[in-house]
């Protein structure tokens, strides 16, 4: 179709301490918050650290910053191409955890290490160029997006179910996917809060883009990029329209309110996500049978291996009860 699918990844990851045997831990001496300046804690210096050496690698670093929760921490690297992308992060990943090893720390993309504080996302910014030019952008529209941006929106909102098995593919996936921590649980999109699905920063020209919030890193790129690219271009093939922007904050309208603005819900959970890819062939579409069945093949041994483990949780609360 003659575009180019540029993807900027914003990726999360938590700092944690090792125990004596250099094993991974949640422990922290960290006492930041979000974007404390002052270095707090070995993180400050191993952020540092993980950035020069990216540099050196020829990333261009756009952001580094001490994120909300204890221990978590956010470094940006410029937008490229999906593919450079995509190969981008996994290195990426290795170097960050490369560099905590050398500061006695581990770093982990895990997306829900620790209870009741925030979890780890990888918002993924989109945009399409053509001959040079963003076609999200629009500045003869009262919001600045074309209509191609619109319809790539939609694409994006009708495809979500069957591609957050991929975009979030752990069972602890779901467990930062819940109210009340800047994670999206619903399908609706923004011009400007942090509760919808999908957002559109105020940046506009070149740097128009479409911001998707609920992916996170331990993702594999490839297979995300290549779903949500599939799901925009067939949002732009079908001319489809998305719903009305949100503009209240979705964590405060109750489920009926929802249901009657028609805002649908994101999968609760791994299985959830499941049944929805297998539901949608447009995914294995995308995707083609093989890799399509070896993924859902993969995915369902882990939600059963889950489901039927008995975890500590259990133990607390039934064990001495019944």
């Amino acid at each position: 179709m003659g575009y180019t699918f540029n993807v900027g990844p914003e990726c999360e990851f938590f700092l944690f301490n090792t125990d004596e045997f250099g094993h991974p831990t949640t422990i922290t001496h960290d006492t930041a918050g979000y974007f404390d300046l002052g270095p707090s804690d070995l993180g400050e210096s191993a952020r540092r650290d993980i950035c020069l050496n990216l540099e050196e690698m020829g990333f261009e670093i756009e952001a580094s910053h001490h994120e909300v929760a204890i221990a978590q921490h956010e470094i940006d690297f410029k937008y490229s191409e999906a593919l450079s992308a995509a190969d981008n992060i996994l290195t990426f990943k290795m170097v960050v955890k490369s560099c905590a090893d050398s500061h006695g720390l581990c770093a982990t993309f895990m997306p829900k290490p620790v209870y009741g504080r925030d979890g780890s996302g990888m918002h993924t910014n989109m945009s399409l160029f053509k001959n040079g030019e963003n076609v999200f952008y629009d500045p003869k529209s009262e919001s600045g997006l074309s209509q191609i941006a619109y319809h790539f929106i939609a694409g994006i909102m009708k495809h979500i179910k069957g591609m957050c098995a991929l975009t979030n593919p752990l069972v602890n996936s779901y467990k930062r996917l819940v109210p009340g921590y800047e994670a999206p649980c619903n399908i609706a999109w923004t011009l400007s809060n942090r509760s919808a699905l999908i957002r559109v920063p105020a940046t506009r020209g070149l740097g128009t883009r479409v911001e998707l919030r609920n992916p996170d890193s331990a993702c594999n790129p490839y297979l995300e990029l290549a779903v949500l690219l599939a799901a925009g271009l067939d949002g732009i093939k079908n001319n489809l329209t998305p719903p009305d922007a949100v503009t209240t904050n979705i964590y405060d309208i109750d489920e009926q309110e929802r249901k009657a603005a028609g805002i649908d819900a994101l999968p609760s959970d791994l299985k959830n996500a499941i049944d929805e890819m297998k539901a949608d062939p447009f995914i294995r579409e995308v995707l083609g049978d093989h890799v399509f069945n070896k993924y859902v093949e993969a995915k369902e041994k882990e939600w059963y291996e889950y489901s039927t483990t008995v975890t500590q949780w259990e133990l607390d609360q039934y064990l001495n009860k019944f």
